[in-house]
């Protein structure tokens, strides 16, 4: 059997007696050039980097449930056309997110060819509120696996894992991590997670994930012990990170910084990152309350201001977290772990 990867990044096996004709592609000018892509192309590397416990279709839409644990992971990727017209498609994102206790959210993309700007006025239009904005950015993966190890002359080396043990969630800005969480970070074709050690025995100096998907590398979750920042153990990760994702065939990068994370911002460049696109999550607009139905409590899909599901503000994420972390609703806004959780299936957290 052959291995093959196609231009959107996924992987196939075929039968080597069914090739005609091959070329290998020289590997050092390939890992050199910095990666071109669609956004729908990222859109999908992204989702699978990202993967949540439940999903459904409707139409080419995709819906996506994890117990609230980041809106990523909890809102509907619109690629395509839903099969029904909008309102209808939209009412029925509704309907699914209130049938597991959850806030219905919309991720869209704009700032690229193929994006959603359309989709978002029709939003807007709608009373659909944009909570959240980030941008996605891409890179070369060899200039940031060729870089020196700026960690090792302190002693610091980097260990990687296929799973996130608990020195690496001790370091994870998200406290008392639920086991749908962990199935999240878990999730994607090949899944790494960094972790530099520490002065303390299990509590690390610098985390961070990758997941090699193809010729992708994405990257996020890249946390240091704020005692010890700027000394290169981000970089560091980055580049353990990187290594791995080379050997594995990966040549190209992605990851998601949030506009207003001018520390994330500025590292990213200087491993020559640049902006692809920028992505928004919208929320569906809160219903009327019913009726004589007391406590300030709304319809179906929506919940009252003192009830777990309801928006607090947005929480930047600090020190290189991705957008997509930024918090979802119903966690007060000093809290790290932003879980919406769905109350018939309540899982208990540690405290923060």
């Amino acid at each position: 059997m052959l291995l093959i990867t196609r231009r959107s990044g996924e992987s196939v096996r075929i039968s080597e007696s069914t090739l005609v004709a091959g070329k290998v592609v020289p590997s050092a000018p390939a890992r050199r050039r910095g990666p071109a892509a669609s956004y729908e192309e990222l859109a999908r590397v992204a989702a699978r980097a990202w993967q949540p416990v439940e999903r459904e279709r409707l139409g080419e839409w995709e819906l996506r449930a994890a117990s609230g644990f980041t809106r990523r992971a909890n809102s509907v990727l619109p690629l395509g056309d839903p099969g029904v017209p909008l309102d209808e498609a939209l009412s029925l994102v509704r309907e699914w997110y209130a049938a597991r206790g959850l806030p219905a959210y919309t991720q869209t993309a704009t700032g690229a060819e193929g994006t959603q700007e359309a989709l978002c006025a029709e939003l807007e239009a709608r009373g659909w509120v944009r909570e959240v904005s980030a941008e996605l950015w891409t890179g070369a993966l060899a200039p940031m696996a060729d870089l020196p190890d700026t960690g090792s002359g302190s002693g610091r080396t980097v260990a990687l894992s296929r799973e996130a043990d608990e020195a690496w969630l001790s370091r994870y800005q998200r406290k008392g991590v639920s086991e749908v969480a962990l199935k999240v970070l878990g999730g994607g074709p090949s899944v790494w997670f960094a972790t530099v050690p520490g002065s303390e025995p299990g509590v690390p100096a610098a985390i961070g994930r990758c997941v090699v998907d193809g010729r992708w590398a994405g990257f996020a979750a890249v946390e240091v012990d704020p005692a010890l920042r700027r000394q290169g153990l981000a970089t560091t990760v980055m580049t353990a990170l990187a290594r791995q994702a080379l050997a594995e065939g990966a040549s190209a990068a992605w990851l998601q910084v949030e506009s207003d994370n001018t520390g994330a911002r500025s590292l990213y460049t200087r491993l020559t990152f640049t902006p692809h696109h920028a992505y928004h999550h919208y929320r569906a607009p809160t219903p009327p309350p019913i009726k004589g139905a007391g406590n300030g409590a709304t319809s179906h899909d929506a919940a009252a201001p003192d009830s777990p599901l309801y928006p607090g503000p947005a929480r930047g994420a600090g020190n290189g977290a991705a957008g997509h972390d930024a918090p979802a609703p119903g966690r007060p806004t000093d809290a790290p772990e932003p879980p919406t959780e769905n109350p018939a299936a309540r899982t208990r957290y540690r405290s923060a």
